[in-house]
């Protein structure tokens, strides 16, 4: 079986990183970000890696587990790659959740950062 081509390899890679300091310390996503970084979470802006940081760490659960179920990757035509996972969550005692999240990836000063985080519950309101 031939090899992965390398932006699944950087993708995969990032994912599997990603969530495993999610899950385990959220503090030390701050290193995945950058000041130019803009994460979009269900829907709401932030800009620069303090504001995501804040973000992320006034999420109101004490403990969270993902489970990736599906995740693609591709090349961008200025050398990026773009990802995008699909999977579900369980936070502290609350029920299992889906969830999408986007990502785009730069190499900056050799080493991979997530420039763009698209975050959604795939929650479901078919009544309204």
């Amino acid at each position: 079986m031939a090899d992965k081509p390398i932006w699944e390899q950087i993708g995969s890679g990032f994912v599997q990183h990603y969530y495993q300091q999610f899950d385990t310390d959220r503090v030390k996503l701050a290193d995945l970000y950058t000041d130019a970084s803009c994460l979009t979470w269900e829907g709401e802006g932030f800009q620069g890696k303090a504001a995501i940081m804040t973000k992320l760490n006034s999420l109101p659960f004490q403990t969270i587990q993902h489970i990736i179920t599906a995740q693609d990757h591709h090349p961008t035509p200025d050398n990026c790659v773009m990802s995008m996972v699909m999977g579900q969550l369980k936070a502290d005692q609350d029920q299992v959740m889906g969830f999408q999240q986007v990502f785009l990836l730069k190499n900056v000063d050799n080493k991979w950062v997530c420039t763009n985080d698209m975050f959604r519950l795939a929650l479901h309101n078919f009544g309204a």
